[in-house]
């Protein structure tokens, strides 16, 4: 099986064709999704809520991550993968350069990094240094005792437009991927348009080039589950299944509906 690249998302959203990815932890639910034909995967730090137990993802180490990536190659051998850089782990320039080596030696194909554009200058030092960079604006988790919360971002005009500013930036500064996470749609259309990688959602509407979801959200194992977060394992009853239709509802953009979405 060849192995999916930059490249190849980049032709995706040229040609206007939409794309799941999902998030995965270990080398079994990454097999599988693979199986399927889950060609992205993301190992989040969101592992630190659904894994470990915590009640954000700010207890996440690198050793987790660097752990999780490893076991997540090991399933997915083909599969482009995208590894969270977990909490204060990129504070620094020194610390990016070290963290982000460990994640590329683990497995991954990229690194994810939250915040706007007082990251422009660490996305250059990092794509200079052949590490690609996916940024993650809009609700951003390792921000939750700064945004009171896990609430939409961008529904008024000023927070809109400085998220825009901060996505064009930072796509200035080499960054090759985004996911934008609890906006409306109309911003993120706005940004997806606005921008020539591809976006990814995350409760940010059907109008990304790709769309990615929490793999226990997927698959109703969350006790509480987000608004735009979709159990497909209900409407199918096995995994293999669900996995199957989360993916033809993205690539027809019937997933997410408005149901599923925020205004």
């Amino acid at each position: 099986m060849k192995p999916t690249t930059l490249a190849d998302l980049r032709q995706l959203k040229k040609e206007k064709r939409k794309f799941a990815t999902i998030t995965a932890y270990d080398a079994s639910f990454a097999h599988l999704f693979a199986e399927q034909g889950i060609n992205v995967m993301l190992i989040g730090d969101s592992l630190g809520m659904t894994v470990q137990g915590f009640d954000s993802t700010l207890p996440v180490t690198i050793e987790d991550m660097s752990y999780h990536t490893r076991s997540v190659r090991a399933g997915a051998p083909h599969s482009f993968l995208i590894a969270d850089m977990p909490f204060m782990s990129y504070a620094t320039a020194e610390q990016s350069f070290d963290n982000a080596a460990t994640l590329m030696r683990s497995g991954a194909n990229m690194v994810k990094i939250e915040g706007g554009d007082w990251l422009c200058d660490t996305v250059t030092l990092l794509a200079e240094r052949a590490v690609p960079v996916c940024g993650h604006l809009g609700l951003t988790p390792q921000s939750v005792n700064l945004l009171s919360g896990y609430k939409v971002q961008g529904r008024d005009a000023p927070g809109a437009q400085k998220l825009l500013n901060d996505a064009i930036a930072l796509e200035k500064a080499g960054m090759q991927l985004l996911v934008l996470e609890c906006v409306p749609t109309e911003l993120a259309q706005r940004v997806t348009e606005a921008l020539e990688i591809p976006v990814i959602g995350i409760g940010a509407g059907n109008m990304t080039d790709g769309q990615i979801l929490v793999m226990h959200d997927a698959l109703g194992i969350t006790a509480r589950a987000p608004k735009f977060a979709k159990n497909f394992l209900k409407e199918t009853g096995n995994i293999r299944d669900a996995i199957r239709l989360y993916i033809e509802q993205v690539e027809s953009g019937a997933y997410p509906d408005q149901a599923h979405s925020f205004n």
